[in-house]
């Protein structure tokens, strides 16, 4: 019976922090439960969060495409911190627009698509994001997800990804300290990279590999592909 209890994976009302989750290491397999893709990815995060080559590897016996959900689902839940850290900084005086490396992102939650405030985009996008992901008609199981589903992944990441992209342009001293500590951003870029969820023109983040490259002259096609998007818009660099 002691053995059983040893074994419970509960968190307490009342609980310390610091004795959350202080539980044995369970595999995939051992997870009893409708959740254990979501147990175990979150799992992994806890053990290691700056690991993410192992925690965006695809374990055995689990559909690629349950596998992107689940993280997708855990992109959303770990930038609403994001969003906290951002409120006191990224205030609609601050940042009327949504703005990043020269590109104005106009939020689709309204009646038409137009700007808004960068705040209210981000927590427009991540509710948008989570409502769609919790949709049953488009994702009814955690188990398998259906074929002409699959198109709503790309369509999430790369709305995701602008929220990464404004707190790194605009706010990068948060940005840092979040990343430092969570590593979302890495998480997320090489879940995008595996799956091919964001085209590699639409990553503007620099990554430390290509930070000798910074003054190298960008590429116009790259730098325009984005005008097919109708909800980005390029802006150009002032001479005046």
């Amino acid at each position: 019976m002691a053995a059983e209890v040893s074994k419970l994976r509960r968190l307490y009302p009342g609980e310390k922090l610091e004795t959350c989750f202080q539980w044995p290491f369970e595999s995939l397999d051992g997870l009893e439960s409708s959740f254990n893709v979501q147990e175990y990815l979150q799992q992994l995060i806890r053990t290691d969060p700056s690991n993410v080559a192992e925690i965006v590897e695809l374990p055995e016996n689990v559909d690629n495409e349950v596998w992107q959900y689940e993280h997708l689902r855990q992109v959303c839940l770990e930038l609403s911190l994001l969003v906290v850290a951002l409120e006191s900084e990224c205030t609609k005086e601050n940042c009327p627009e949504m703005k990043a490396d020269g590109w104005l992102y106009l939020c689709a939650a309204h009646p038409s698509t137009q700007s808004c405030p960068a705040i209210d985009y981000i927590i427009h996008t991540l509710d948008g994001a989570t409502m769609l992901l919790n949709n049953s008609k488009y994702f009814p199981s955690r188990i398998s997800v259906p074929e002409p589903s699959l198109k709503h992944f790309q369509s999430i990441a790369r709305r995701l990804y602008r929220i990464f992209a404004h707190a790194y342009f605009h706010h990068r001293e948060i940005y840092e300290y979040f990343e430092n500590d969570t590593s979302l951003y890495a998480r997320f870029l090489l879940l995008s990279q595996a799956y091919n969820l964001i085209p590699p023109s639409l990553v503007s983040i620099p990554s430390q590999s290509s930070d000798a490259d910074e003054n190298e002259p960008e590429d116009e096609y790259d730098r325009n592909i984005q005008s097919s998007n109708s909800s980005a818009i390029f802006l150009p660099t002032s001479t005046e």
